[in-house]
């Protein structure tokens, strides 16, 4: 699949899924347009990264709390891009905090940046897409997201709440924008120090998921057919079936 002379934006690119990414799309032929929050090295280092492959690669810095900020971020990615083709929401905070546990603050928290956040930038992304052009939004989900629990109760209800507005924008911006969703499971180690072993205890596919697969899940809603939107794929080996 090639994505050559396209730009897509991914949110959170500095670090962890985003970084794969941003750099695994570039390779297949994209411009990247890399937000980031305050992993500042970790962006610049990225950037590099990307530029290295002979890709362009533009930084956009801002504060997924923030509202206006967000409102601002796809205006400023078109000025840096025409081109540009896709987002990606990938950014997103995962606190290990019950129901009891959960405050207004982090209640307000979660929601702005794994939700608020994406429906800004996805209503501001069909806004100022011309006319004559077709687009793709991809919003990285949980495999929690269609089967939640008591666990990180704020994170959980967020990312429900993504997987059904992934589903109400696919009718909404049919049929110029395709609007999927990908629900991971286990990819990478727990970012909130959860125990990575006894995780696999409950993947019938009894392993991580390699990077790789990420990127050709990911590609394949970037280049494939535009026949499919409104799709939720779960890329969690298995475990949503538990």
């Amino acid at each position: 699949m090639s994505l050559l002379e396209k730009t897509i934006f991914i949110t959170g690119a500095a670090r962890r899924i985003g970084h794969h990414l941003a750099l695994s799309l570039a390779q297949a032929g994209a411009d990247i347009i890399l937000h980031y929050g305050n992993s500042v090295t970790e962006a610049g280092q990225t950037a590099a990264e990307i530029r290295s492959i002979g890709r362009k690669v533009w930084l956009l810095q801002s504060d997924l709390e923030d509202s206006v900020a967000v409102t601002e971020l796809i205006p400023r990615a078109f000025q840096t891009s025409p081109n540009l083709y896709a987002v990606i929401n990938n950014a997103s905070i995962f606190e290990p905090l019950s129901f009891f546990e959960t405050d207004l603050h982090a209640w307000q928290r979660h929601m702005d940046i794994n939700l608020t956040a994406p429906f800004l930038l996805s209503q501001s992304f069909a806004n100022i897409l011309p006319p004559n052009s077709t687009g793709r939004i991809i919003n990285l989900l949980d495999w929690r997201s269609l089967r939640p629990g008591s666990d990180h109760f704020p994170y959980t209800i967020s990312k429900a709440a993504l997987a059904a507005l992934t589903q109400s924008m696919a009718m909404a911006l049919a049929p110029r924008i395709t609007v999927n969703g990908v629900a991971f499971g286990a990819i990478l180690p727990p970012s909130d120090g959860g125990s990575a072993k006894t995780l696999l205890q409950s993947v019938p596919a009894q392993r991580w998921a390699n990077l790789d697969e990420v990127t050709q899940t990911v590609l394949f809603l970037l280049d494939g057919p535009t026949f499919i939107t409104g799709e939720i794929i779960h890329l969690d080996g298995g475990r949503h079936l538990v």
